[in-house]
């Protein structure tokens, strides 16, 4: 038949994706528009609502992602369709399942019969002439005698020199053509997938590892949680276990006679032979593939999760800061920052074991804070943790100053103070000492501080190391990228590493923006921007409503209101007479509120959403949105596990969410875990419904290990 072209318009493609995410078509098709211009999704989602119809981040990823997969589809199908023509093997039917085809894995179903092989004991068995005998088989009704069908087939000069081989190799043609079936194939994939049992069995049963549970286990495919398909193959490629999956092999039998117009002598043994030859292996492939992907999935959305409430903690402002890197040999690192995070003063100490220079500590500690107006000590969670914050905490109860310290989670400084970022902002420090200033910062703006890591190394996640980094490494990327944007930064004092997750800002424009700050001496109006080298105009637009001037001109350049919308925000405020000097005052904040959105905007001409937005901004110019989450506890004293009796009451921050529950961190050296089933009294699917990363919660103690130095917890109150 002639090539037929299967392609279709842009347009078949975007009702597709508004049909299977339940958008509307001109969502989708605004969205993809936007995208296609150059317009990044924080932007579109910020300054695009009326446009998109208020889609949120996510729901634009979504987009996004689902229309770059269907494209991709289609582009294979039809690659697809174009290599079957060549072969002259394209009939209307198949072309017509290849058009309807929805997912990738159908079409490589579809595909696969004509895919070109290496040599297979049925191609050499068709080479042989053996392909009519095959057909001749599957036709034949009950009993089959051989010599009746397989006798004129016995060809010395084709290699076939008995009447048994002429059989087998036309067996093994239909063992291959049955499992190249694209209905087979499905309908094996879905029974292993839906009644599927993964084993594991130990490869050294006598040898003790963190494996131990797993070394005779048996799980539903279906239903295995994600961290512990994490765990059993994270084990099998240690060479720890062993696995394997199991079905009820009778069940797949019955499935596989549908491919027969008849049963005969060879039914059984040519099912036999294709599944557990042929096909068996390759949809286990597909599963353990499925599995794998599906639990590294869900693993990265827990990281995301995770790292976007580490990010969005609530900084702590106006602040002198003692950071503390704690450790034993080397002493403990001091460094004191200014409430802007500039450092003052660097120092070490030595109270720990093997050093035990306790006094000699304390006079230090003593003297900076006779020199430095200092508040707060953050102490890293790191190695001597426990053993500094004892220390810590007797410095405070002899000292008459009003202090407090909290245990800051230091994961990734040590990555961060071995940078050439770290070595470029402190070229006379040494890691260790870099690390306590980090570990100061991180308490001042957590947000300021945690970019300049990798995200993959803050900490928050369960088997980051196991999943697809490129995949983890993107999707991260986004979350800061969406953090960063949320909060917006000051534009005067904000360094490149966190300019650059600003939307449609680069790293070269990012160091530019500083560059230019640094000529200049600061900002004083946002227009200043357009003369940074390589901050073009897109860039400006997409950018300049992320940054802020907090003492520039205008005081809308405070403010999460675009410079596009200025001339509405100037109309608005003289309707209501208020001043630009006025905002923030309690006379402008009650003519703001009062305002009827749907009438104002209908005179000013603008979209709803946006004077909505802008309404929000002018009732709180300057205002920082993480200002309304749970602060850090502040501690004066030490917990001991000693202290822990079943039934306390205590609070915690939740330190980390993984897929069985959540880690607590009580003051203890170790965090608490609160289980999935103690989260809550009602049953709890996902523990991110319940918390999340930076929550201060209640807790009670359920239980104490002392030898392992663990500690359980329960969230509800028994």
């Amino acid at each position: 038949m002639e090539v037929m072209e299967a392609t279709v318009d842009v347009m078949d493609l975007i009702e597709q994706v508004a049909r299977e995410l339940s958008f509307r078509v001109e969502q989708v098709k605004v969205t993809m528009e936007l995208l296609e211009a150059g317009n990044t999704i924080p932007f579109i989602a910020r300054y695009r609502k009326e446009m998109t119809g208020e889609l949120d981040e996510e729901q634009l990823r979504q987009i996004e992602e689902r229309y770059r997969y269907i494209a991709g589809l289609y582009a294979r199908r039809d690659e697809i369709i174009r290599l079957i023509d060549e072969q002259g093997k394209l009939t209307e039917e198949l072309h017509q399942k290849l058009v309807k085809a929805t997912k990738l894995q159908e079409l490589e179903d579809l595909y696969l019969p004509y895919r070109p092989k290496r040599k297979t004991r049925a191609s050499m068995a068709r080479e042989k002439g053996l392909e009519p005998l095959a057909k001749i088989i599957l036709e034949s009704r009950e009993t089959v005698n051989s010599e009746e069908l397989a006798a004129s087939f016995v060809n010395e000069e084709k290699n076939v020199k008995s009447i048994e081989e002429a059989i087998k190799g036309a067996l093994d043609i239909l063992a291959e053509e049955l499992s190249e079936d694209a209905d087979t194939r499905k309908w094996v994939r879905t029974y292993t997938w839906n009644q599927g049992i993964l084993e594991s069995k130990a490869v050294d049963a006598d040898e003790s590892t963190v494996y131990e549970m797993y070394y005779d286990y048996q799980e539903s495919i279906r239903t295995m949680p994600s961290h512990r398909v994490l765990a059993v193959r994270r084990a099998e490629r240690e060479g720890v276990l062993k696995l394997k999956i199991k079905v009820q092999e009778e069940e797949v039998y019955t499935l596989l006679r549908k491919w027969f117009p008849h049963e005969n002598t060879y039914t059984l043994p040519i099912m036999q032979d294709s599944y557990k030859r042929l096909i068996a292996p390759s949809i286990d492939r597909e599963i353990h593939a499925k599995m794998l992907a599906d639990a590294e999935e869900k693993a990265i959305d827990i990281f995301k999760e995770n790292l976007k409430h580490l990010l969005l903690q609530s900084p702590i402002a106006g602040k002198v800061v003692l950071g503390v890197d704690p450790a034993y040999r080397t002493g403990c690192k001091l460094a004191v920052v200014d409430d802007t995070g500039k450092l003052l003063d660097i120092d070490v100490i030595y109270p720990t074991k093997p050093n035990d220079r306790v006094e000699e500590a304390k006079e230090k500690v003593y003297a900076l804070l006779e020199k430095y107006p200092i508040s707060l000590i953050a102490i890293g969670n790191g190695t001597a943790s426990r053993e500094t914050e004892d220390f810590i905490a007797e410095v405070i109860q002899e000292s008459d100053k009003d202090l407090y310290y909290v245990i800051v989670n230091e994961a990734g400084a040590s990555v961060y103070s071995a940078s050439p970022l770290a070595k470029e902002e402190f070229p006379e420090l040494d890691a260790a000492r870099r690390s306590a200033v980090s570990i100061a910062r991180r308490l001042q703006d957590p947000l300021a501080e945690l970019v300049k890591i990798d995200p993959k190394s803050v900490g928050v996640g369960q088997y980051q190391h196991d999943v697809n980094q490129k995949r983890l490494s993107e999707s991260l990327t986004q979350v800061v990228e969406s953090a960063v944007n949320y909060v917006g930064v000051d534009v005067n004092t904000a360094s490149p590493s966190l300019l650059q997750y600003i939307s449609g800002v680069s790293k070269t424009v990012a160091k530019n923006i500083v560059a230019e700050r640094e000529k200049i001496g600061k900002y004083t109006n946002r227009k200043q921007l357009t003369k940074v080298p390589k901050l073009g105009a897109k860039t400006f637009e997409q950018c300049v409503g992320f940054l802020r001037i907090r003492e520039g001109d205008n005081p809308l350049d405070k403010t999460p209101i675009h410079p596009e919308s200025y001339p509405i925000a100037e109309q608005l405020l003289l309707k209501l007479g208020i001043s630009v000097e006025e905002l923030g005052l309690d006379q402008s904040k009650e003519k703001l509120k009062n305002v009827d959105v749907s009438k104002m905007a209908l005179e000013l001409n603008s979209g709803v959403p946006t004077l909505r937005d802008m309404i929000d901004s002018l009732l709180r110019p300057g205002r920082d949105p993480r200002e309304s989450l749970p602060s850090p506890i502040l501690r004066s004293d030490v917990l001991k596990a000693e202290d822990l009796e079943t039934g306390m009451h205590l609070k915690g921050t939740v330190r980390n969410v993984v897929a069985f529950g959540a880690f607590v961190d009580i003051g203890l050296k170790n965090d608490g875990l609160v289980h999935i089933s103690k989260l809550s009294n009602r049953f709890v699917r996902n523990p991110m419904d319940i918390v999340t990363v930076g929550d201060i919660v209640d807790v009670w103690v359920l239980s104490v290990d002392k030898i392992r130095d663990r500690v359980s917890l329960t969230m509800v109150q028994e």
